[in-house]
């Protein structure tokens, strides 16, 4: 076996030099925590010296980019509780109007969406027609966008996001396809019904 050489108290450091070696280390993360922490990620610089070296413009993008954050994740929330709110009063009326409406539509079409999936159906018009709507989304909500296209011309009618149901008319302001194009940002499976009546030649899948 061999024997260690124990050190002798010589060689061991004093409680002073233990003093000052702490005092150095902590002076210097106190040195760093000014000078390149604070500015560099909170925008804090009580020395100056950040701003020399750069580190506070950083630190000001991140703050700005933090409360941008905060405030669209806010804004978001806000937007969908209401969105959610209208399109629970909107669906009721729908309903109710639905039930009570005795009159034949002219056509009526039903399919299902899945998740992240798409349709487009279009009326064939020409220009001065109108055809009134009804469209009843249920198990979800659907994005769509009412458009029209045709004779060198395009137009938008109506955008929707979040929606469970919408109905009004269509007055063609040019020959050509108005219709609808659908997608399911939904997690599960919506199904879609739309029914027609008016002036128009044509309804047809243009998926």
């Amino acid at each position: 076996m061999f024997n260690a050489n124990k050190p002798s108290l010589e060689d061991l450091p004093t409680s002073a030099q233990l003093l000052k070696s702490t005092g150095i280390a902590a002076a210097s993360a106190i040195v760093i925590l000014t000078t390149i922490v604070l500015p560099s990620e909170y925008s804090i610089d009580p020395t100056g010296v950040g701003r020399m070296l750069g580190l506070t413009e950083m630190g000001e993008i991140k703050v700005q980019l933090e409360e941008e954050a905060e405030a669209d994740r806010q804004m978001g929330a806000s937007e969908d509780d209401q969105s959610s709110l209208l399109n629970d009063i909107f669906g009721l009326f729908v309903g109710a109007a639905y039930a009570q409406d005795a009159e034949i539509w002219r056509d009526e079409v039903t399919f299902t969406l899945a998740p992240g999936a798409s349709a487009e159906w279009k009326l064939v018009m020409s220009q001065g027609q109108m055809a009134e709507y009804r469209m009843i989304v249920e198990g979800g909500r659907v994005n769509f966008d009412l458009h029209g296209h045709g004779s060198g011309q395009s137009i938008t009618y109506e955008k929707g996001r979040g929606a469970t149901g919408s109905e009004g008319t269509i007055i063609a302001g040019f020959a050509g396809e108005h219709g609808w194009f659908w997608r399911n940002r939904d997690k599960a499976d919506v199904t879609v019904k739309v029914q027609l009546r008016g002036e128009y030649a044509e309804f047809k899948d243009a998926s």
